[in-house]
């Protein structure tokens, strides 16, 4: 009877030692699926935020493309046009209006100094030369008052007073050559009024367009990108454009101050060689009438 009581406990205790090892199988088990189950649902939640992610990078993508071909489609002028009603019609059309007569005063000053501009003065230095050789002092300032160009005037004044003595010569050539000065320069001071004027109107237009922004905002009570963005990009246009008319302008004006500086650095040398003529002539004369 004890070695069957002794079998019976041991086979017992075998069964409950198989059904606890069993147990802690199952769930090792059920814990492995749960943790499958969680990482796959994690899986998924990601491929979904990498979807929605890559929809919305190509939503960006085509507004982008359909905001290029409109824009391609609108053209350059009707582009143009919205930017000008875009940055404010009364600030625009104040810059607008610089430019035009910028532009004006520019287009007026090089055709000037175009015409002012001697092809060849050293010809007309030999054509004088030779003239007041040949039929003296009138025939030379015949030929100054048929040619065009400050160069020619100057040389008539200086031609003017050659009876009076070289040292008269020589400061009418210098009074008359500031006259000629300010002839050139004449209109440069509202170029440059202009050009300084556009960028500081643009300025103007930004500054009282953010404080309208700003007003919005307040009256709207919320603090949005769109609304910020919005109207802090209108006001800004007008700065762009005060500073493209500045930099037009600009570009003008030193061409017509470099154009100014040729023709003046010309009359000097020309005047100087004018002085030199006269000179030698009244050498030649005096010779002459010593033999």
């Amino acid at each position: 009877m004890k070695n069957k009581f002794t079998a019976f406990l041991f086979m017992s205790l075998i069964l409950i030692s198989s059904n606890s090892i069993f147990a802690q199988e199952d769930s090792i088990q059920t814990k492995n699926i749960e943790n499958t189950e969680v990482n796959n649902q994690e899986t998924s939640n990601s491929e979904s935020i990498l979807k929605n992610n890559l929809n919305t990078i190509d939503n960006n993508i085509n507004d982008t493309n359909e905001r290029v071909k409109s824009s391609k489609e609108k053209g350059f002028k009707q582009t143009l046009k919205d930017k000008f009603k875009d940055g404010g019609p009364i600030f625009m059309f104040i810059v607008l209006l610089c430019l035009i007569i910028g532009l004006a005063l520019c287009i007026e000053r090089i055709i000037y100094l175009n015409l002012a501009t001697t092809k060849n003065s050293d010809k007309l230095l030999n054509e004088i030369e030779s003239s007041i050789s040949s039929n003296g002092i009138d025939g030379a300032k015949d030929i100054c008052r048929n040619t065009r160009g400050p160069i020619a005037s100057i040389f008539y004044q200086g031609l003017d007073r050659s009876s009076q003595g070289i040292d008269q010569v020589e400061k009418s050539i210098v009074a008359y050559g500031g006259v000629q000065m300010g002839l050139l320069e004449k209109g440069l001071s509202w170029i440059s009024l202009f050009i300084a004027l556009a960028p500081m109107l643009g300025f103007m237009g930004t500054v009282l367009g953010m404080i309208e922004a700003f007003e919005a905002i307040e009256a709207k009570n919320n603090i949005s990108a769109k609304i910020v963005a919005g109207g802090i990009g209108k006001a800004l246009i007008t700065t762009v454009f005060g500073l493209i008319v500045a930099i037009i302008l600009q570009i003008f004006y030193n061409y017509i101050i470099s154009k100014i500086d040729g023709i003046v650095n010309e009359m000097e040398d020309a005047s100087i060689k004018l002085i030199d003529i006269l000179v030698n002539n009244k050498t030649e004369k005096s010779s002459k009438k010593k033999k």
